[in-house]
């Protein structure tokens, strides 16, 4: 459990059918954060976006809704993100992670 206090906030986005190994890359992601015992983590699947190769993907075409954006989402402390970063920038591949500071409340 993640006590109250400043934490680290990070955001991985991905495409829905990268591939990390034989698996998709965020239940890859979101397989190794619960091995690495993370507080907690979510995958969210988009309904509409591009990256940075420019390409608009949306649900509303259904041809276009196999390369949804996805975002990993966790939040713990600063030691264990630092200790998970090289791992995962290796498997985000072309995905993009960001980081912010947060405050844990509850």
């Amino acid at each position: 459990m993640l006590n109250a206090g400043p934490a680290k906030k990070v955001t991985i986005y991905v495409s829905q059918d990268q591939k990390y190994r034989h698996d998709s890359v965020y239940a890859a992601i979101l397989e190794f954060l619960f091995s690495r015992k993370v507080s907690g983590a979510m995958v969210t699947r988009g309904i509409a976006g591009f990256g940075a190769e420019h390409h608009m993907q949306t649900d509303r075409i259904l041809a276009l809704t196999e390369n949804l954006p996805m975002k990993v989402e966790f939040v713990e402390t600063a030691e264990k993100v630092a200790e998970l970063l090289p791992k995962l920038q290796e498997m985000a591949g072309a995905g993009l992670i960001a980081m912010s500071e947060v405050e844990v409340i509850k």
